[in-house]
């Protein structure tokens, strides 16, 4: 078999296959040619070496792309024999760095300095009543950043002094190192890849071109955020080195817990106890709601401990929609601790006149025990 055989072919898979497709196909193959199954066979040998060696190709994006480019001839060193790409008449490619920098550019070749990072994004966690999350709220924040440097405006150079062009990467930004067969490029250890450095540092910001600086920000807090979500305020966050863009600001909200209401997304939940005589007989009762507005409930006569009521859009407000949840109450029977003698005796006249259809389900319970244990 011929160890110039196109990889797609020797995979059984096409040009444009994902690489769950050639990662399945790989597995078959090798499965089948692997020199445990075939014992003996030269030619199922060598087949399985082939499908290796094309996998371990095709698995990595950057040798993929290199070999769709430039076939066999992208993993020779220099490239400079017979007709390839590198023979009479062709281009040539010293090593693997020239042929990464004209696929994917200076990433990996090297082809310029590196530009300023951004600043870092940050990240603050705002605790907020249940109140301002229902009607929204301006809050004031203080965070220390890191700030631009005022006397250098960023430049990290003391005032009337400038810069050179770094003397290790010659400007570049970064420097080359052969390692074994694959050329190496890293940042430029003394410019940090700017291709320049300062010649004085500034006294301020120690050639940081950023200070620590304490700030006061405003957050607008929409209605009806809830614990997790997140406020973005752009430019806000880190300064970036040497007058590069800022970073941003993250605000993370957290809803302290209130004292009758629950959260469920956009529903409010309280449990409410009742007098056993109102869940007897019905009635009504009223709560105040997060919008000061007086919530009418009516409870229906036999309502038991655990039964749930709902009022539609009572709870809250949708964020950046319309309209609001549900107020969901759950019902607690109150049986009475503190009785007058008027009332127990009131009590026994009524217990007098039960016949167990009033309460179906514990006359039902106490039929099953008469049941299971024969009376």
């Amino acid at each position: 078999m011929s160890v110039e055989a196109d990889y797609y072919e020797l995979l059984e898979v096409s040009r444009t296959a994902d690489d769950a497709t050639i990662k399945s196909s790989y597995r078959k193959l090798a499965m089948r040619w692997h020199p445990d199954k075939n014992p003996g066979d030269a030619d199922a040998e060598a087949r399985f070496k082939a499908i290796s060696e094309a996998y371990d190709c095709l698995k990595d994006p950057q040798k993929r792309a290199a070999y769709d480019r430039f076939g066999h001839e992208a993993f020779k060193q220099g490239m400079s024999g017979g007709g390839g790409p590198g023979g009479a008449g062709g281009a040539g490619f010293s090593d693997l760095g020239d042929i990464f920098e004209t696929i994917f550019g200076s990433a990996f070749g090297g082809g310029g300095r590196q530009q300023a990072r951004r600043g870092a994004d940050l990240r603050y966690d705002l605790e907020i009543d249940l109140d301002d999350a229902f009607h929204g709220k301006q809050a004031e924040i203080e965070i220390e950043v890191s700030a631009k440097c005022e006397p250098c405006d960023g430049s990290g150079a003391e005032p009337g002094t400038g810069t050179r062009r770094c003397n290790l990467c010659g400007g570049h930004g970064h420097v080359r190192a052969q390692q074994g067969f694959f050329m190496v490029e890293r940042t430029c250890p003394t410019c940090h890849g700017r291709g320049e450095v300062i010649e004085k540092p500034c006294r301020s910001c120690r050639g940081e071109g950023r200070v620590d600086t304490p700030q006061k920000l405003e957050v607008n807090i929409p209605p009806g955020v809830d614990t997790g979500t997140r406020i973005r305020l752009a430019g806000k966050g880190e300064a970036g080195p040497f007058g590069s863009p800022p970073g941003d600001l993250y605000i993370f909200i957290h809803i302290r817990r209130h004292g009758v209401f629950e959260r469920d997304g956009t529903n409010l939940i309280t449990r409410v106890p009742i007098a056993f005589t109102t869940a007897a007989l019905g009635g009504e009762i009223a709560i105040p709601g997060l919008d000061g507005e007086k919530i009418a409930i009516d409870i229906p006569a036999g309502i038991q401990s655990g039964k749930q009521l709902r009022k539609r859009g009572a709870g809250m407000p949708v964020l950046q929609g319309r309209g609001r949840g549900d107020l969901v109450i759950e019902i607690m029977v109150e049986t009475p601790t503190k009785l007058t003698s008027r009332q127990k005796e009131l009590l026994r006249e009524l217990q007098a006149t039960e016949t167990g259809e009033e309460t179906p389900q514990s006359k039902g319970f106490f039929d099953r025990l008469k049941e299971a244990f024969g009376g």
